[in-house]
Formats: C-alpha cells, sequence, structure tokens
C-alpha cells in the first residue's frame, strides 16, 4: 500500500514538472517567435529605405574624355 502511494506521489510530482516544462518551453518558443518577427520587420523596413535612398541619390558624373594627344606618349627619336 505504501509502494502504491509512493508511485503515485511520485507520477504526480513528474505530471507537474512536466506541464511545467512544457509551458516554459511553449513561452520560449512563443518569445523566440516574436523576437523573429520583431527583426524581420526592422530588416524589411531598413531595405525599403535603403531602396527608396538609393532611388533618391543623383547618379555619378560621368568621366572627361581625353583628348587623342594626350592619351599616348610620343615615342623617343635615335639620334
Amino acid at each position: 500500500m505504501e509502494r502504491a502511494q509512493a508511485a503515485f506521489h511520485k507520477k504526480e510530482i513528474q505530471a507537474r514538472e512536466g506541464a511545467t516544462a512544457m509551458a516554459e518551453y511553449k513561452a520560449a518558443g512563443n518569445a523566440e517567435r516574436a523576437k523573429t518577427e520583431r527583426l524581420r520587420a526592422l530588416r524589411l523596413a531598413k531595405e525599403a529605405a535603403d531602396r527608396e535612398a538609393a532611388l533618391n541619390v543623383p547618379p555619378p558624373a560621368a568621366p572627361k574624355a581625353k583628348t587623342a594627344g594626350a592619351a599616348k606618349p610620343k615615342a623617343k627619336r635615335k639620334k
């Protein structure tokens, strides 16, 4: 009889601990999903802002063309 009560008591404790552990596990999962959702929203907002900023930047100035005489060095004459 005592053994049966001890086993019952032990199973009750395990059930309570299991329920507590499961609640902690679910809470951690919910917190992780919320954090991931928040970070994703921040990343998407930053990417949208970066795209908008890239559209508003003026294009770089075209490099000036060199003159034909300055492009080639003059050859030295032999004496």
